[in-house]
């Protein structure tokens, strides 16, 4: 399923009036952005689009305003941090109505290579829900349309898809582009031996991709707190580990079904265990290794052991195409994130297309500092795991097609 998109390289913007869907949900603190980590991830595509002489208005969402505008959600910073990175003034339009008096004024008045910065989109209680008159009222500021916020492609909102029923000049942006290159190619026409790696807390988070990832990987990894699961599934001790009991018959049909294609499935084969959980998450404590499946009653399972990591490792060095999502353990303790750094290292050191999955894992390998080891880190935690799961994300849908 190899998807072939209009991108920003089909199309000269000059003198065109150009809407573009970022991600612009940046962390904020006290209203200053405390990581521009997605600002400078949307550059590649603002730069072509200025610099071919387009009239660039940006829109995006930030956090999740519930009763229509709040100025802590205000896109105000992102404009002044996008000026910055620029060199140039960006015209933040702000505007409780997103398309108010504001924007209009800003956008009648643009020159080509101008830039203008809508309001948070999710101010319109009509975004979330893809209803009008949003969606037209977005789209009569532009004639050409760029998606290039793959963390919000697998929600159909008003500036995701709604803007597409009315603008039929449509693009992916660089960002999307790579998104799609990387994850989507790469579960459908990897280069093998193809080596899956999942974990994080929650099997029920990761149901489909384990079954989809088992027909299209050659190894599948499991660990976090989804391995005890697992392993209680197999009638294994776990103690007090995190388990998900309305999970256990799928692990089972998922281990079965392993065996039937013939797939390796690799489960944890010893486990770092402590007393309690953390508590602050960071704090010191004292943990044991036990063989898994024999965690003392009183004890629960918060990362793979040593000879777990040495056994993923191993099945790491010979692939050709890894693709990671989900963390081995509580990497947010020092103690505990033993199993993620082996991880991160193996993928590190081999020569095969390293993918990291967004969410947690991409937060683990930039905080651990194995970001520029990775061939590509998705900038999507629930985009990505959709796309793992072979479903198609309405935002990239939507766009046109090549011919």
């Amino acid at each position: 399923m190899k998807l072939n998109k209009y991108t920003v390289d089909d199309i000269n913007f000059a003198g065109k009036k150009v809407l573009c869907r970022c991600d612009f949900n940046v962390p904020l603190k006290d209203g200053v952005i405390t990581n521009d980590n997605r600002i400078t991830a949307a550059l590649p595509t603002i730069k072509k689009i200025i610099a071919d002489g387009g009239q660039l208005i940006l829109c995006s969402h930030l956090g999740k305003p519930k009763n229509g505008p709040e100025e802590k959600f205000s896109l105000a910073p992102v404009a002044v941090r996008l000026s910055e990175l620029l060199g140039k003034d960006v015209v933040f339009a702000n505007d409780d109505e997103v398309v108010g008096a504001n924007a209009k004024a800003a956008v009648a008045a643009m020159k080509d290579g101008d830039v203008v910065l809508l309001q948070n989109t999710r101010f319109r209680k009509e975004e979330t829900k893809n209803l009008e008159p949003f969606s037209s009222e977005l789209a009569s500021l532009a004639e050409v349309f760029v998606m290039d916020a793959f963390g919000s492609a697998h929600r159909a909102h008003c500036s995701t898809v709604g803007v597409t029923d009315h603008i039929k000049c449509t693009a992916v942006g660089y960002l999307m582009q790579k998104e799609i290159d990387y994850l989507g190619n790469a579960v459908e026409a990897p280069v093998r031996p193809f080596v899956a790696i999942l974990g994080g807390a929650k099997v029920a988070d990761k149901l489909n991709v384990i079954s989809n990832l088992l027909e299209k990987c050659d190894t599948l990894i499991i660990g976090g707190g989804m391995a005890y699961t697992f392993a209680k599934a197999q009638g294994k001790a776990i103690g007090t580990s995190l388990v998900d009991d309305t999970k256990l018959d799928y692990c089972n049909e998922m281990i079965k079904k392993a065996e039937d294609l013939g797939k390796k499935l690799l489960l944890p084969i010893d486990t770092v265990c402590t007393k309690s959980f953390p508590d602050p998450i960071d704090a010191p404590i004292d943990t044991e290794v036990y063989a898994a499946g024999e965690i003392p009653e009183d004890c629960m399972g918060l990362d793979i052991g040593p000879k777990t990591r040495e056994l993923y490792a191993e099945a790491v060095k010979s692939a050709k195409t890894v693709v990671w999502n989900g963390p081995m353990g509580v990497f947010e303790n020092p103690i505990l994130a033993e199993g993620t750094i082996a991880v991160a290292k193996a993928l590190a050191e081999t020569d095969a297309t390293t993918i990291i999955g967004g969410g947690d894992s991409a937060a683990a390998v930039v905080n651990l500092g194995f970001a520029d080891k990775m061939s590509h880190i998705s900038t999507g935690g629930g985009a990505s795991l959709e796309y793992l799961e072979g479903k198609v994300l309405p935002g990239i849908a939507a766009i046109a097609d090549k011919d």
